[in-house]
């Protein structure tokens, strides 16, 4: 509406100047002249992250932002609507926002143009494999109307190069990721009481969970998993339409968003009791993971901190009782604008991470699972956002380390 001020959350010029510097000095390190972060609205938003941490500019589940990145001009932010959407009542990190109207490749083909760029080198992001996008995050026609406007010039894969300046984090990003913790807290809380109501259905209490995330000034789009059973045997995508029985466990992953920046816990809640073994395993899992976070360190490798969580998993496991012969795996991966590295879910991932090291300021939702050996369906996996210090990983969630049970 015209006349109308919108006032949205940013970050300040100087948290700009930070990462346009560090971005450019790996550039020049790598002999690229313009990066291209595309448009990908896909998985929570995930893909758009590296477009976002250029220009400030996103937020909402079908806001398609495209940059163009130059290493010695003017950075552009292309989208539909854009000066409406994008401009300076939004956000003051970029001047030549272009309206585009579904068409990125057009644009950016008109922009690489402008900056005579066939035959410069150019690196795109998203172009190959990132950590939930093994085949790129590119769009076909995008990535052809590209290839048709530089003919000449070699495209490279720049998603590595985002992600490096990306891991570690600032003080702006830490305290915008601290924020998110504190609405994540604020919506468990609201699950664990709307969950102890008797003929609660599952779906209501997803649904109030989610309302005090956007209470508390969470954006979307979110990630989230759920799944409410007896026993849990892993998160599913949603809840379902039954009753809450006394027994299941409600097993979650929850997010908030704070102008784009998600953090997350893993924290389950049992409706009014659960099988003692359950409790077991929250003991067994909270000695393991403060000394887990004590190891996780600068310059600790991904494949050490897989190992000592496998080693602990032996050491601290009952000899005696439902536990005996059980053990742990590490679950992590890095939090920011999205699932930055590295992704430690599986064997694949593991691999592919695994000489990768911590750096100091990364942040990462840390979720190991334990295991009982006799019972091969019961697990329990417990999570929080953490922050990697020199004197090891150190949490930034309140709640205490605890089974919750909601009565």
């Amino acid at each position: 509406m015209e006349g109308v001020v919108c006032e949205y959350r940013r970050f300040s010029l100087a948290e700009r100047d930070r990462r346009w510097k560090a971005v450019r000095q790996l550039m020049e390190r790598d002999g690229i002249e313009i990066i291209i972060a595309p448009q990908n609205t896909g998985h929570s938003t995930d893909w758009q992250a590296d477009a976002r941490y250029l220009t400030h500019c996103g937020g909402g589940p079908d806001t398609d932002i495209a940059a163009v990145f130059p290493l010695n001009d003017e950075p552009t932010m292309l989208a539909k609507d854009a000066d409406r959407r994008w401009g300076p009542h939004v956000q003051d990190w970029i001047r030549d926002y272009r309206d585009v109207y579904r068409h990125y490749g057009a644009g950016i083909a008109e922009r690489l143009h402008e900056l005579h760029a066939d035959g410069k080198r150019i690196g795109i992001t998203g172009l190959y494999g990132g950590t939930r996008t093994p085949e790129g995050a590119i769009l076909h026609g995008t990535y052809q109307a590209i290839v048709e406007a530089v003919p000449n010039s070699e495209l490279v894969d720049a998603t590595d190069l985002l992600q490096e300046v990306r891991c570690a984090k600032s003080q702006e990003e830490i305290d915008v990721l601290q924020e998110s913790v504190d609405v994540i807290e604020r919506a468990i809380e609201a699950e664990v009481a709307t969950a102890a109501r008797p003929g609660v259905r599952d779906f209501e209490v997803w649904a109030e969970t989610m309302s005090a995330l956007l209470r508390g000034g969470s954006e979307l789009s979110v990630h989230f998993n759920w799944v409410a059973a007896n026993p849990p045997t892993r998160t599913l995508t949603r809840p379902t339409l039954r009753v809450l029985a006394e027994g299941d466990i409600i097993d979650n992953e929850i997010e908030a968003s704070i102008i784009g920046y998600r953090a997350q816990q893993k924290r389950p809640v049992a409706i009014r009791s659960c099988d003692p073994v359950y409790f077991d395993l929250m003991e067994f899992h909270g000695e393991l993971y403060g000394r887990l976070l004590d190891f996780i360190r600068p310059g600790v490798t991904l494949d050490e901190a897989v190992e000592k969580t496998r080693q602990l998993g032996e050491e601290l496991c009952p000899s005696s009782g439902p536990l005996a012969g059980g053990g742990a795996d590490l679950h992590l991966h890095g939090r920011g604008l999205g699932d930055d590295v590295p992704l430690a879910t599986n064997a694949e991932t593991i691999g592919k991470f695994g000489d990768w090291a911590f750096p100091e300021n990364g942040v990462y939702i840390i979720k190991p699972g334990v295991r009982a050996g006799s019972l091969s369906k019961v697990r329990f996996a417990w999570g929080d956002t953490c922050r990697v210090t020199p004197k090891g990983a150190v949490r930034m969630g309140h709640a205490p380390h605890s089974m919750l049970v909601a009565r």
